[in-house]
């Protein structure tokens, strides 16, 4: 496991694991990178499996915007616990309400792709939660200071952060 890049992050930087290629979670890997992690002072956070992370005394869970399931709302959390979810649209933005995440991914703010939004449309669609968003989708320090005319809580990426 390589953690320079996890080492140079921010304290405030939280660490989302999540594979969807491989069937089967390596519960050993999770455990040691959670290990690792709460040395390092970061949260952590298990995709789309609400039951094992809170089996695993993780920080949180983070709900794609494919999950449309409220079955995690069945399951009791500790204090502190984070539920998040990501969205593309609107429709997708108010079922992740409906879920109670506490933030929501928007994407794709600068990656175009099929979800691609652009700062203007990202702005529009945000205003229509009160749940505090975070950018999502080809943020790089090229573009950075444009994350500045929108009204956010934080940016995510993968590419930023390698």
């Amino acid at each position: 496991m390589d953690t320079n890049n996890i080492k140079i992050q921010d304290k405030q930087t939280i660490i989302i694991y999540r594979n969807y290629t491989s069937p089967n979670l390596n519960i050993s890997k999770v455990l040691k990178l959670k290990n690792f992690l709460k040395k390092m002072g970061h949260k952590f956070i298990l995709a789309n499996n609400m039951k094992l992370a809170i089996k695993l005394g993780l920080d949180g869970v983070y709900i794609p915007s494919f999950n449309k399931k409220y079955d995690h709302l069945s399951y009791s959390t500790y204090s502190n616990f984070i539920i998040i979810g990501s969205a593309h649209n609107l429709k997708e933005i108010k079922i992740k309400e409906k879920q109670k995440v506490q933030s929501i991914f928007i994407s794709s703010l600068f990656k175009k792709n099929k979800n691609y939004l652009g700062l203007n449309k990202f702005k529009i669609i945000s205003r229509y939660t009160k749940k505090k968003i975070v950018a999502l989708g080809g943020v790089s320090k090229n573009n950075l200071k444009k994350i500045e005319l929108i009204n956010i809580s934080g940016f995510a990426g993968i590419s930023f952060f390698e």
